[in-house]
């Protein structure tokens, strides 16, 4: 017959059929109603009011396990993400009670690295632009995230510079080609400006007679200068990087590595300490002489060089560093070498709101990290 009233005691999971269940009017329960499944709903019409100290209870389950016809009023705990979440019908997706309309998110970018400039002394490339900030995200917006491709190191003149990558309406800037080593001054031995400049190269003249690449305020330094002895040596000056400018080549006498390149800057905001945006090493020609340049910390490639033929070295994938700048050679291709691409990442303190990238918790921030271009929703 059915339930009219309960007064005390425990309802269990099969003790009452969905038959049993036909009005309840003002009921008072006093103890625990105890079921996983009353076949197939429970469906009150009017008001639940639930008196006590304890809990209440909600449906959990994973993001997947998502109902997939959702109606106004539906609120389940998500055991993926750690917190109660309702269904919002205007923007058809599910919010975490906590969500406000705005948070405050941190974010690195890093630009991809300018290319390494052509053979017998090429310049170092300056590592991309390099940004870190903090700014305000309203809640289930999409942010566009583009990634920088690095700059092409050339075979034949200066290096290409890198491209920008951008967070929304921030930009940083590509890092600028390194200048090339031509047989006289040319426009193509100058260093491009960029996020951080690339070296200036050299023609075969004695002192230095091309210009360095300017670097952006705020995101990079310039690039440092090449030289010659217009006889037996040319080498190329350093890529520019975030933490100082390209290192430049001291005047003759004496043969002369190429210049190493800038030092990039340091940031914890991935988790663990990580340099970014070196400037790349300037390339050499210079037989008998010291050969390698290294490239500046923070992922800036060396540079190549005679006469032990080496090739020059890319800069670092996801780090924006300049390529290095290349030095001649019979068995190597006398090239400079590609800038590393960049790289964008965005933090917050507590549980996961957002999507977008990889995301990881590290000391009780959440952490995207975007290696290839994509959207941040927040």
């Amino acid at each position: 017959m059915p339930i009219q009233k309960i007064t005390s005691g425990i309802i269990q999971d099969g003790a009452v059929a969905a038959a049993d269940i036909v009005s309840v009017s003002n009921t008072a329960i006093t103890g625990n109603i105890i079921s996983s499944q009353i076949a197939p709903n429970l469906t009150l019409n009017g008001n639940l009011t639930i008196s006590g100290t304890g809990f209440t209870q909600v449906a959990s389950g994973t993001t997947a396990q998502r109902p997939t016809s959702n109606t106004a009023g539906y609120i389940r705990h998500n055991t993926s993400l750690g917190y109660l979440e309702w269904f919002d019908t205007v923007s058809s997706s599910w919010i975490p009670f906590s969500r406000t309309g705005s948070y405050t998110v941190s974010y690195l970018i890093a630009a991809g690295g300018g290319g390494g400039g052509r053979n017998n002394g090429g310049a170092g490339g300056g590592a991309g632009g390099l940004l870190t900030g903090t700014r305000t995200v309203s809640t289930l917006t999409p942010y566009t995230v583009t990634i920088g491709a690095g700059g092409a190191g050339s075979g034949t003149r200066e290096g290409t510079n890198g491209d920008n990558s951008v967070f929304d309406n921030v930009t940083a800037i590509g890092g600028g080609g390194g200048g090339g080593s031509d047989t006289s001054p040319a426009p193509q031995n100058n260093g491009s400006p960029g996020g951080s400049g690339g070296g200036s190269g050299t023609g075969p003249s004695p002192a230095p007679n091309a210009n360095v690449g300017s670097g952006t305020p705020g995101q990079g330094n310039n690039g440092g200068q090449g030289n010659s002895d217009g006889a037996t040596w040319r080498s190329g000056g350093g890529g520019g990087g975030a933490g100082n400018v390209g290192g430049n080549v001291p005047a003759a006498p004496g043969p002369r590595s190429g210049g190493i390149g800038g030092a990039g800057s340091a940031s914890s905001l991935s988790g663990s300490p990580v340099t970014y945006a070196g400037g790349g090493g300037g390339g050499t020609y210079n037989p008998g002489g010291p050969v390698i340049s290294p490239g500046g910390a923070g992922g800036g490639g060396a540079g190549g060089g005679s006469p032990s033929n080496t090739a020059a070295v890319s800069g670092t994938a996801n780090l924006g560093g300049g390529g290095g700048g290349s030095g001649p050679g019979s068995s190597v291709p006398a090239a400079g070498a590609s800038g590393g691409s960049g790289v964008v990442i965005i933090t917050y303190v507590g549980a996961q709101l957002g999507t977008g990238g990889t995301v990881t918790a590290v000391s009780g921030n959440t952490i995207h990290t975007f290696t290839s271009s994509g959207t941040f929703t927040a």
